[in-house]
């Protein structure tokens, strides 16, 4: 329905007049009829009927009403309040069935106020407004939302050390929820670990100097390793030492899967960190619920690789568009080789520039400054006198690896299968990358080891939040991307004023 001027005669004695019009459609054509003539647009403006007729149908909008609300002089007060992203990720909370599990978990606890509510104001901050627990306090108060009326400082830090002792069990229950929810086996796990630092001189038990990812060997830090599964969904994570290496906290997060969540046959993938014969050995070692593996392979650092595995490849399969996979057998050991053509002309590309700036070097005598560089040193071999030439060899030795990575795996899976499987470790390393950014579980400000533990729960709450609804969006065939997503979620708004009669 609209308004329609029409014209009636022309010339000097043409009229207008203002119409309301209703479309609708017959035989699949749309038609329009006229509802009412209010008369001749000039009188109606001329008598002020018309701004009469369209104050009385405002009474019928309350959009209309807020607007015109807003302008009065009556106006005590008007305040905007970010309403986007409590209004959609509450609903995902609830869908998730957080508020009856954490429900469940308080129950035996003497709590004057909803632990549940503020843990999901814990992890909305995560998603909105990274930052400590007095930061989110202040945060608060500019979100719309009833959930979080009454909210104030202590509750976000007795929340912070509830969910440290409460972290088994909500993880349990969410596991098995999941499991009943998309009826689908824990088949398949990927890990992968992180360091995360902390602005504290004093080592603790759980934060211990390391080797720092953030190049921060200054300060204690923990190690985090993260659990999925094969739709990128988070099933776990466990903390460790800051000085743990990533072999032993990829067994310790195994074992505590196992133990956790009672799990069976397990296909378990990890990238080349975790490769070695120790670890093999602990996934097979088990002969009643043995774990199947897929690990990436450190090509440069293993001799059976390097001269036999790599040499040894006769042909391609072509699995997909820059993706070829070969099979290579020794021994009991089943490697798969996997080569991307387009990497494999950017490595090349690489080291050709790489050449010829060091045979530019060679010639104007500065190579002794490019030495020290790992990256030129592999490249170069000396001679008698101090003199250093190009190594022909090893620059041949180096084209081997052009777009290759190598995997080794006890699964009976055909090869490209397993190659499209190992790719899907991006997920988890997505997943790191949003907890550095979107989630900024790092640094952490909390002094204490406990609440430390409940700050990473929050961020592994907000982390299922931000997975959800980016399934949901992939769903609807969706493009746009996680910072625009929140961009537009933060534009809507809800503005309160008060007026006096």
């Amino acid at each position: 329905m609209f308004a329609r001027v029409k014209s009636n005669g022309t010339g000097p004695h043409a009229r207008k007049y203002l119409q309301i019009v209703e479309s609708y459609r017959q035989s699949g054509r749309v038609r329009q009829r006229v509802i009412a003539t209010l008369g001749r647009v000039d009188k109606l403006q001329d008598s002020k009927t018309l701004a009469g007729v369209i104050d009385s149908l405002s009474r019928f909008c309350e959009q209309v009403r807020v607007v015109e609300a807003s302008r009065l002089p009556e106006i005590s007060s008007c305040q905007a309040r970010l309403w986007g992203p409590a209004l959609v990720f509450s609903r995902l909370w609830a869908k998730q069935g957080l508020p009856e599990i954490l429900g469940r978990l308080a129950e035996n606890r003497r709590f004057n106020f909803d632990p549940g509510r503020v843990a999901f104001a814990l992890a909305l901050q995560r998603l909105c407004e990274p930052g400590s627990d007095l930061q989110g306090s202040h945060w608060l108060t500019s979100v719309e939302s009833a959930w979080f009326e009454g909210i104030a400082l202590q509750h976000l830090y007795r929340t912070v050390a509830w969910l440290a002792e409460v972290r088994e069990d909500l993880e349990r229950e969410l596991f098995y929820r999941d499991r009943e929810l998309f009826t689908q086996e824990l088949d398949l796990v990927f890990l992968d670990t992180t360091s995360i630092f902390v602005y504290r001189d004093e080592e603790t038990q759980w934060t211990r100097r390391g080797y720092s990812r953030d190049w921060r060997p200054d300060l204690p830090q923990l190690v985090l390793c993260v659990a999925v599964d094969r739709r990128g969904w988070p099933v776990a994570w466990e903390c460790f030492p800051g000085n743990t290496a990533d072999k032993a906290a990829f067994v310790q997060t195994v074992e505590t899967l196992r133990r956790r969540f009672r799990i069976g046959r397990v296909s378990v993938v990890a990238d080349r960190g975790m490769m070695g014969q120790k670890t093999i050995e602990f996934l097979t070692s088990d002969p009643e619920t043995p774990l199947d593996y897929i690990l990436g392979v450190r090509m440069r650092r293993q001799k059976e690789v390097r001269e036999e595995v790599l040499v040894r490849i006769d042909h391609y399969q072509e699995v997909e568009a820059n993706l070829k996979v070969a099979e290579v057998q020794v021994g009991a050991r089943r490697y798969i080789v996997c080569r991307n053509e387009e990497e494999a002309r950017r490595d090349a590309a690489a080291r050709e520039k790489m050449i010829v700036h060091l045979q530019a070097k060679l010639k104007s005598g500065g190579a002794k400054n490019l030495v020290s560089n790992l990256g030129f040193r592999r490249f170069l071999k000396g001679r008698p006198g101090g003199a250093w030439i190009l190594d022909e060899e090893a620059i041949r030795a180096e084209a081997l690896f052009d777009g290759i990575f190598v995997l080794r795996t006890n699964l009976n899976l055909p090869a490209a299968e397993i190659a499209k499987t190992y790719k899907g470790l991006w997920r988890v390393e997505r997943i790191f990358r949003e907890e550095k950014s979107t989630l900024e579980v790092r640094p952490l400000y909390h002094h204490l080891d406990q609440t430390r533990i409940g700050h990473i729960m929050a961020s592994f709450l907000a982390l299922r939040l931000e997975i959800d609804l980016q399934r949901r969006m992939e769903q609807k065939c969706s493009d746009v991307s996680w910072p625009e997503l929140m961009h537009d979620l933060k534009q809507l708004q809800a503005v309160r004023f008060r007026t006096y009669p």
